[in-house]
């Protein structure tokens, strides 16, 4: 890793980000094209039907091109043990972006079905694209929409055979404060269960202080939570803090 993949705010594409920020949040993306950019990488540079090549070439993208926001290689090895310990038949993401986190859950889970929601269509379309070509689009189903948009999507995942106790992992990488409300909605859902596992990106930067402090709360009641310190994806000098939890039974 060179000094400037070290350092993100010697990175053009990482200060743009703060020019794309309201951009970013009305649409998930950041304004420039980066996300388009690193579907077509992909389809141009990965091996089709090769979903290693697939995870190693987006990461490739956002060291040498343009910074992405997804969990990234460092913290994903985190993600990886935790999908191996949950060893789900169901698995979870909220926050699909690029597609990059739900490959990496299919990968560590290969007999599992795994759904992404996500909600902007754009981003839905682009990581179809590039589980398209890493194999794996008969494995992951990305649902638009929003856990808060007043039942719609949790109906629409109901729908497709989410019922009580059956979910086994759940990846949080998506709107930082709507962790902690979301995780609550699938709760109130009954679809965790004694021993399903919950990996939370990105507690610490940018931050998500109240599901931080509801897990610390609640630690040995009705969560057994590791706090893993890390670093903030694609680079090595901002600090993060990825949370592993798992559910202890009803809260």
């Amino acid at each position: 890793m060179t000094l400037k993949q070290r350092l993100p705010l010697l990175r053009w594409s990482f200060i743009r980000m703060g020019i794309g920020a309201r951009h970013f949040s009305r649409t998930g993306q950041w304004g420039d094209g980066r996300e388009a950019a690193a579907a077509a990488y992909v389809e141009a540079h990965a091996r089709r039907g090769d979903l290693d090549d697939a995870i190693a070439t987006l990461d490739k993208f956002a060291y040498e091109k343009s910074f992405l926001i997804n969990i990234g290689d460092e913290k994903g090895a985190l993600l990886d043990a935790a999908v191996t310990r949950a060893n789900p038949r169901l698995a979870l993401e909220l926050g699909t972006y690029c597609g990059y986190g739900a490959m990496r859950i299919a990968r560590a889970a290969p007999d599992a079905r795994v759904f992404s929601v996500e909600f902007s269509p754009a981003n839905a379309e682009l990581a179809r694209r590039v589980w398209t070509h890493a194999g794996v689009a008969d494995r992951i189903t990305c649902v638009v929409g929003t856990i808060s948009d007043g039942g719609r999507t949790l109906d629409a995942l109901a729908a497709s055979g989410f019922a009580t106790g059956g979910l086994d992992f759940l990846f949080l990488d998506h709107a930082k404060d709507a962790y902690l409300p979301d995780l609550q909605s699938l709760l109130e859902r009954g679809w965790l269960h004694r021993g399903s596992i919950v990996v939370a990106d990105n507690v610490k930067l940018p931050g998500s202080p109240r599901y931080l402090a509801y897990m610390r709360e609640r630690r040995g009641a009705h969560w057994d939570t590791v706090e893993h310190k890390t670093h903030a994806e694609y680079q090595t000098l901002l600090p993060d803090l990825v949370l592993e939890s798992k559910y202890l039974g009803d809260d």
